[in-house]
């Protein structure tokens, strides 16, 4: 396999999903759960610049140890909770949901969660991994239609978060994976109503057909 290859077309599928929109300030972060604990870390990072007082995090599927630098098995909500308290964000600043399983229920908990508080949030910046920023956004187009929201994650270059994911034992070939998973995702899902239609430019197409010719199809979609 050649790697610089495999880089090339990886790096032009990242380029795509990481859709870039300028942050705005919101009255809550929304964090759709992760087996990337750095998307909790960008999250407390936005939360101490001032971008919004309240962090949602959503994520019902559990994480093994080791996974999310949880030492027992948590919920991804739950270990992304640990890690913002542990870097000073304040537990009554935090909001959990640990029932949604995929990125539609992300949103559909999370929406009841908020009533079943009593919130009213109307403005959210949406935090993920760089290469689920546009799907998220697709989602959201979606299921929170009657808001306002960005879409974002940390802004790593292709090359930087490989390198912050081998730093949480997260594999080069687990990212390609998901990316092609998620660009496939992007294609079939508005039939079925989950996301709004995006338009695939042929080079990224071309590029997803190649890394699933060589073997990163392990995150397909039914």
């Amino acid at each position: 396999m050649d790697e610089k290859l495999v880089d090339y077309y990886a790096e032009l599928l990242y380029d795509y999903h990481f859709l870039k929109q300028p942050l705005q300030k919101a009255e809550a972060i929304f964090v759709l759960g992760s087996h990337d604990p750095s998307v909790a870390d960008y999250a407390v990072e936005l939360y101490k610049e001032g971008w919004a007082k309240c962090i949602i995090f959503s994520g019902g599927v559990v994480r093994p140890i080791g996974e999310l630098r949880n030492s027992t098995p948590k919920t991804e909500a739950n270990a992304f909770f640990d890690i913002a308290v542990k870097a000073g964000v304040p537990e009554e600043a935090i909001i959990i949901d640990n029932e949604a399983t995929n990125t539609g229920q992300n949103f559909s908990c999370t929406r009841k969660v908020l009533k079943e508080k009593g919130h009213d949030f109307q403005n959210f910046i949406l935090v993920q991994k760089p290469y689920m920023v546009r799907r998220t956004y697709a989602t959201a187009l979606v299921q929170f239609a009657e808001f306002k929201f960005i879409s974002t994650a940390k802004p790593d270059s292709y090359a930087q978060y490989i390198a912050r994911c081998a730093e949480n034992n997260i594999s080069k070939e687990r990212v390609i994976s998901n990316m092609t998973g998620d660009l496939q995702r992007l294609k079939i899902y508005p039939e079925k109503g989950f996301l709004v239609s995006m338009q695939i430019p042929d080079n990224v197409w071309d590029a997803y057909n190649k890394l699933i010719e060589i073997g990163f199809d392990g995150r397909m979609a039914n």
